[in-house]
């Protein structure tokens, strides 16, 4: 199940994750009218709902689903931490409870790089490499969250519930996105080429969340970065390739060549 499955992240892993392993089927809930931002495909089941206005209709929709994938937003920081109650509570209250994946951000740690103040990172926003030298420092996945404004809170509120449920013994983790775009389409800002990850990269991802969980060995509660393998990546994807072998194919410097 992708909550939010026609954005920007969702309509990625529908066409991905397919291609990884064809089991896949998907059950895609949005807003009504909400925009489609990749092609369908067979195995998807659209569902129009507007989960936080309707909990109970959405929890229909819960029993035999073996993944729920977190994407949608809504409203400000309250209400959005109200619908994140809302998704995690409905998880947990399965039996059998799915795995859950929810989306985190890289600006869940904003204040552990400050990307145009603090060294080396403006060198790399900049893309002035020259001067960066062979060698910098990662943030790493094991960093809590350190967010900056609401938007970060919002993620580590995610990461918080994200926690809880490995404290009762179900499976969740967070994803800390990077910038997954459709059709992946480059921002503007020349530090984007840091954070970039392909919407393939990120299929990557929640396939070896999910493989990881099915035989056993997935390590509930964690948060990773979701990036491509970027030549100047300034975070840890280390980490999730030793602990689920998250190994993303894509470089922003040969992609925009």
């Amino acid at each position: 199940m992708l909550l939010g499955g026609r954005g920007n992240i969702g309509s990625g892993l529908r066409k991905y994750m397919s291609q990884l392993d064809a089991r896949y089927r998907f059950v895609c809930v949005d807003l009504p009218g909400a925009r489609n931002r990749g092609p369908a495909g067979e195995g998807e089941q659209f569902v129009e709902l507007d989960f936080f206005a309707d909990p109970e209709a959405f929890r229909r929709l819960l029993p035999g689903v073996d993944l729920v994938v977190y994407l949608a937003r809504q409203g400000g920081l309250a209400e959005m931490n109200q619908m994140t109650d809302l998704v995690y509570e409905s998880v947990l209250a399965q039996d059998p409870a799915p795995m859950i994946i929810g989306s985190s951000s890289v600006h869940a740690v904003d204040a552990a790089y400050l990307f145009y103040e603090k060294d080396p990172y403006p060198l790399i926003a900049q893309r002035r490499f020259a001067e960066l030298g062979s060698t910098w420092p990662r943030i790493p996945a094991t960093l809590p969250a350190c967010p900056v404004n609401h938007y970060g809170d919002e993620k580590a509120y995610v990461e918080a519930w994200t926690h809880r449920l490995a404290l009762q013994g179900r499976a969740a983790v967070a994803a800390r996105w990077g910038g997954v775009n459709a059709e992946n389409k480059m921002h503007g800002e020349v530090a984007y080429f840091s954070v970039w990850c392909h919407q393939e990269d990120a299929a990557r991802f929640v396939h070896a969340c999910f493989s990881t969980h099915r035989n056993g060995t997935l390590k509930s509660g964690a948060h990773y970065f979701v990036i491509s393998n970027n030549t100047y990546n300034i975070f840890d994807i280390q980490t999730p390739a030793d602990e689920i072998g998250y190994l993303p194919t894509h470089n922003a410097e040969d992609f925009y060549r």
